[in-house]
């Protein structure tokens, strides 16, 4: 059988591709939403294979999985900084990726829209759901650049660099989806959910 530790670091560099690629989708939008789109457009010929895709899903529930029962099996043993920072930010992934991932099905089987640059956008224009949606992302993609520094094994000095790599990184995303770098008009159909829970 295999260890649960070493379950979810082979899941995690599955997914390390994925996020990856992801990643680099969100920061083409540094350029334009346009280039945003061109970027997703041709991931997905590749991760939007049914196969691929249910792989990847798979991966994110063992994943999610693996690292809450390595939370709570070594809740007693964490004895330093970096061992509780990777516990919390592996936990925060948890919940982001059954927030994101649930609501990115939802929208796509039931809501009937393209999951692309407006739908993630979407929130940080519209009072006050921006007050969910930016630390949202934010500490999202903070957390990835921790847990992978802490994952890495090779002492704070690196953590330290990828935390400030995550923040940076974090940083421009959530401008670019907040229109803070150019201006940014988010169609209708994608306000439409928003206007609903605020009436």
């Amino acid at each position: 059988m295999i260890a649960p530790r070493m379950l979810h670091r082979a899941i995690g560099t599955v997914l390390a591709v994925f996020v990856t690629a992801h990643i680099a989708n969100h920061l083409a939008a540094l350029a334009a939403v346009e280039a945003h789109v061109r970027f997703m457009e041709r991931a997905r010929l590749v991760y939007r294979q049914p196969v691929v895709e249910a792989v990847l899903l798979l991966c994110v529930v063992l994943q999610a999985a693996s690292g809450l029962r390595m939370l709570w099996t070594g809740r007693r043993r964490r004895r330093t900084v970096l061992a509780w920072l990777q516990a919390g930010s592996g936990a925060y992934l948890a919940l982001f990726l059954a927030i994101h991932v649930g609501a990115v099905l939802v929208a796509r089987i039931a809501g009937g829209l393209d999951t692309n640059f407006y739908f993630a956008a979407a929130g940080l224009h519209v009072w006050p759901f921006v007050l969910f949606f930016t630390p949202y992302y934010f500490l999202a993609v903070v957390a990835l650049f921790v847990h992978l520094g802490c994952a890495l094994r090779r002492g704070r000095a690196v953590v330290a660099l990828a935390s400030a790599a995550g923040i940076v990184v974090a940083g421009l995303i959530v401008a670019a989806l907040m229109g803070s770098l150019y201006p940014v008009e988010i169609p209708a159909n994608y306000l439409q959910t928003f206007a609903a829970r605020r009436a």
